[in-house]
């Protein structure tokens, strides 16, 4: 919303209206306004400053419709309060020398007045312009960078997807686990700049409905095994956005692999909740259930397990987990992670 001295009536009207027209109008409107509130506190209690309203008059006239709406506000309203409000009434004459000084007076002070109000609404329109040139340039740069960022996870995408289907055995699935966490730091960046009127914070449920359709698509998540992702409302800050994401990443593909060995079917649930002080996250599965994700990793555990703390650990939350032969749930609670 424009700001007082940033509002340009006669540019903003036109050319639907004149530019003449609009200030011309313009300071007739607050010329009678200050007449009509005059002849209200003359009703009320008639009393002197005659000329005390033409001021705020021609000023408001200046800062909205340049220095010639507000030279015609000080006309009229000057005009009138000297017709009618000063001695003699109903008559331009002046007199005594007393009288004439007065009204030069306000004659002078109406003029430095409108030209002040100019001068400021001038540099105004000077801040705003530099304003609007340096956010511009601003977001050409965020672009850019934009852009090259994309394009380096690209090629280190692509780099390892190339040395994937170049190996096999483990070597291929560590390498594959090494793609899918390029790729979620990849879709957080995307959606950081996606959302509107946000510069460090992405939007959580667009951003893990995104991650939990990609993981599906790469874990091959059909037929029996299906995976459904729910989230509250809420813009988290960047870095947090991402560790959430990788935590995600590494509970669905753990239990992709070993939640459901011996079945045919099952489900594997993402939500993140809203709660009192913070906020949530629970990834759950219905399968034959896992060791504790809580506990420390030793050796025997994969590289997943050993990395899920300490992604938890950039996300400041606190990882807990239940299992048992009706499937596993893991917990990430973190307290005063609020929506940005």
């Amino acid at each position: 919303m424009p700001r007082l001295g940033e509002l340009d009536l006669p540019d903003r009207l036109a050319p639907a209206v004149p530019r003449a027209v609009t200030q011309i109008g313009f300071g007739v409107l607050c010329a009678s306004s200050a007449i009509l509130m005059r002849a209200v506190l003359d009703v009320l209690a008639e009393g002197g400053a005659p000329f005390a309203l033409c001021f705020p008059a021609m000023m408001l006239a200046t800062l909205f419709a340049r220095w010639q709406a507000g030279a015609v506000a000080a006309a009229l309203g000057i005009g009138y309060a000297w017709y009618y409000g000063f001695a003699p009434l109903g008559s331009f004459r002046l007199i005594d020398a007393a009288a004439t000084v007065t009204v030069a007076f306000i004659i002078v002070a109406a003029i430095i007045s409108v030209a002040v109000a100019e001068l400021f609404r001038r540099s105004v329109r000077r801040a705003t312009r530099e304003r609007d040139r340096e956010i511009a340039e601003r977001d050409l740069l965020l672009q850019e960078i934009d852009h090259r960022m994309k394009n380096n996870f690209a090629i280190v995408a692509s780099i390892l997807d190339i040395q994937r289907r170049r190996t096999d055995g483990e070597a291929a699935e560590a390498l594959g686990a090494a793609l899918a966490r390029v790729e979620s730091i990849a879709r957080a960046h995307r959606h950081l700049y996606r959302s509107a009127g946000q510069v460090d914070a992405v939007d959580m449920q667009a951003y893990l409905g995104d991650l939990c359709a990609a993981l599906a698509d790469a874990l091959l998540l059909r037929g029996g095994v299906s995976l459904s992702c729910s989230a509250d409302a809420a813009n988290m800050p960047r870095d947090r956005a991402v560790s959430i994401g990788l935590v995600v990443n590494e509970l669905v593909t753990n239990a992709a692999k070993h939640a459901f060995t011996g079945r045919t079917g099952g489900t594997i649930t993402v939500g993140l909740r809203r709660r009192p002080g913070g906020m949530t996250l629970i990834v759950s599965d219905d399968g034959v259930g896992m060791p504790q994700m809580a506990a420390p990793a030793g050796p025997d555990h994969g590289l997943g397990s050993r990395l899920i703390p300490g992604f938890a650990r950039q996300a400041g939350g606190t990882l807990s987990s239940e299992s048992g032969p009706e499937g596993t749930t893991v917990t990430m609670d973190m307290p005063g992670a609020m929506p940005a």
